[in-house]
């Protein structure tokens, strides 16, 4: 019987300096996109697909995505004695029951895989979702869901992938597939930056897995490869051998907020699409594209 997905990892201990001196204080992850940290729309999706166990893995000056999934007293009460409680109820729907949320610290900066393996203590011995808070999926099925219905169908590990240009196949992780249409498709090779001209498909890893807990054993032991990291590609690459991989192609946009680009357009697009300012904001950008 597959085991059901009730915990999901989010990797925050990254320095964000892509974004200095914005992030000199302040966490990427707490940038905000519209009214909402770049944090908050990734655990949104976790809790959207059923997510019940939130774990962060922080490195220093991280402590503020920590105090941000608690319960700020001083702020409640005041919002409470000014009457405002429409900001107050939609505080307490975003926080996480108690005990909901566990932190652990990577303290050493040794790449992806390596952040994964500093939660394994916590995920014990299930397969758990792990999603990377830079990359923002919106679509009208949020990804995670549509991972764990796969999960629940075929069993095995999940890869969220997306078409990108032939052109930038070697900008990303990339995997090749089983011929086929519509639903998951069994993954045959893994390649992180492949060489141009040299990649199995177009179809880039986007940042969203499901993965089985034997993953840890083999980060354990795992030897630094690019950039002197721990890949977390290298991993997936030998577990492959044990066990099947499927890619879910997510139909949506992707977003990736830790480029500057990126950041600026996730602003765009989920602005458009709120019903609350939507209407508005295409107004005033119809504006600057007349000035």
């Amino acid at each position: 019987m597959t085991k059901r997905i009730r915990k999901a990892v989010f990797p925050v201990a990254g320095l964000g300096t892509r974004f200095l001196p914005a992030t000199k204080a302040i966490p990427k992850e707490m940038l905000t996109v519209v009214d909402r940290p770049v944090i908050q729309h990734t655990v949104d999706e976790a809790r959207a697909a059923g997510i019940e166990h939130f774990v962060f893995v922080t490195g220093r000056g991280k402590a503020v995505i920590e105090d941000h999934f608690d319960i700020n007293f001083e702020l409640d009460r005041t919002l409470a004695e000014r009457g405002k409680t429409k900001e107050l109820e939609a505080l307490k729907r975003d926080l996480p029951g108690a005990g909901c949320t566990s932190f652990t610290r990577q303290q050493a900066p040794l790449g992806l895989g390596h952040a994964v393996w500093c939660a394994r203590d916590i995920i014990g011995d299930e397969p758990f979702a792990l999603l990377l808070p830079d990359m923002l999926h919106l679509g009208a099925t949020p990804c995670l869901a549509g991972m764990i219905d796969d999960h629940a169908r075929h069993g095995g590990n999940i890869v969220a992938v997306y078409e990108v240009p032939d052109s930038e196949t070697h900008q990303y992780g990339i995997v090749g597939v089983e011929s086929g249409v519509g639903g998951a498709q069994r993954i045959t090779a893994m390649v992180e930056k492949p060489a141009r001209g040299s990649a199995p498909s177009n179809l880039a890893i986007s940042g969203r897995y499901i993965l089985g807990p034997e993953i840890f054993d083999i980060l354990e032991t795992q030897e630094r490869g690019a950039g002197g990291e721990i890949q977390l590609t290298d991993a997936m690459i030998a577990l492959s051998k044990t066990q099947d991989f499927f890619a879910h192609t997510f139909e949506g946009r992707i977003y990736d907020t830790g480029s500057k680009l990126g950041f600026l357009m996730a602003n765009v697009a989920y602005a458009m699409a709120r019903e609350d300012i939507g209407p508005a904001f295409r107004l005033e950008l119809d504006k600057l594209r007349r000035a």
